[in-house]
């Protein structure tokens, strides 16, 4: 991966982008007031552009950058906070003081909900198979800023691994969280929003089996939950429970841990 610095960069900058790149293993490049879509072009590779504000990965074959942005979890937790009802909290049963793994990060969308509702007595960790998506997910749930402080202070408790869900799950002691989720990337779900569209080069398509819902049931104390399309048959291969909705284009499937 190429790490750059965004078009005007003073000397605090530069050291950052460095530093950076040193972090993730890349290769840091003066800008020199090149454009983004020139260097893609040169290098051939993943361009992580680092600015004053935030972190952008340009991939090679979109022209829109990725960066973190709460979005959706942000109408999500007002609604919450109204006393509504969120759908993936009832099927997890998710409660305060919970512990919850996100075996599939992404932009932590699910985390951030996940982190309200089980508060600064609960725990989630988010694990992303991508290195360059993970950092800048990691550091934009650290750094970024709403105004509304328990919403950021829920996004300031999520600790994100970069790790294949596997390995991970592998590492992990028996019965170590309440609750544990999938929501694995697939293409029905980046050709439904064009917004998730540069996340088709980043995306782990490697897919849930046997082994690893085995590891989750060990790992997991009460609750494994699985998001996925509703023409998937990883539900009924799996042994998931589905939760059918009606004209939704996703549903949800439980498998309830017995301890």
């Amino acid at each position: 991966m190429i790490v750059t610095t965004s078009g005007r960069p003073d000397n605090q900058l530069i050291q950052l982008a460095n530093e950076i790149s040193l972090e993730l293993n890349g290769t840091f490049i003066k800008r020199n007031k090149q454009a983004v879509q020139d260097m893609k072009s040169a290098f051939q590779d993943t361009l992580l552009v680092v600015g004053k504000n935030r972190l952008e990965l340009h991939v090679i074959d979109h022209e829109s950058p990725l960066f973190f942005h709460p979005n959706s979890a942000m109408f999500r937790i007002k609604r919450l906070q109204k006393g509504e009802s969120d759908l993936l909290c009832e099927t997890c049963g998710l409660k305060e003081g919970d512990s919850f793994l996100d075996c599939t990060l992404g932009l932590a969308s699910d985390s951030i909900i996940a982190s309200f509702v089980v508060g600064d007595t609960g725990y989630v960790k988010g694990i992303e198979a991508s290195q360059s998506l993970a950092y800048i997910v990691k550091k934009g749930l650290q750094q970024w800023e709403t105004g509304i402080q328990t919403f950021d202070e829920a996004m300031k408790r999520i600790e994100v691994t970069s790790s294949d869900h596997l390995s991970f799950l592998q590492s992990c002691p028996d019965k170590s969280f309440d609750v544990i989720y999938f929501d694995p990337m697939f293409e029905e779900t980046i050709e439904a929003s064009i917004g998730l569209l540069p996340l088709k080069s980043l995306a782990n398509y490697s897919q849930l089996d046997v082994k690893t819902i085995k590891e989750a049931k060990r790992v997991g104390k009460r609750r494994i939950v699985l998001k996925d399309h509703w023409k998937s048959d990883r539900f009924m291969k799996l042994g998931f429970n589905v939760n059918i909705r009606k004209s939704a284009k996703f549903h949800y499937g439980v498998i309830e841990i017995n301890e």
